[in-house]
């Protein structure tokens, strides 16, 4: 199924999940793979101070459109990763 920019977030789902660093990996159902860097997204800043014990604790909701930490009690829509700006 094609992806529309409409519909992004009914079509692709986070798959998976992991850290290198400061480097948050979200793999998405079609392939493609979001990384960024925690520390400097402002909104991310509850992960970039948690423990990496706490990060390593994440689980998808279904249908794939957010990730939650419930440790942290937060969460990240797909869509929002998916809508960011350049960074600079």
């Amino acid at each position: 199924m094609p992806i529309s920019t409409n519909n992004v977030t009914e079509s692709v789902r986070a798959t998976g999940v992991h850290f290198v660093g400061n480097i948050l990996h979200v793999a998405l159902s079609d392939g493609r793979e979001i990384s960024l860097p925690i520390d400097c997204v402002e909104w991310l800043k509850w992960l970039a101070n948690a423990t990496p014990e706490q990060r390593a604790r994440w689980s998808i909701e279904p249908g794939g459109f957010a990730i939650y930490w419930e440790d942290l009690d937060d969460g990240i829509e797909i869509c929002h990763l998916l809508g960011m700006q350049p960074l600079a």
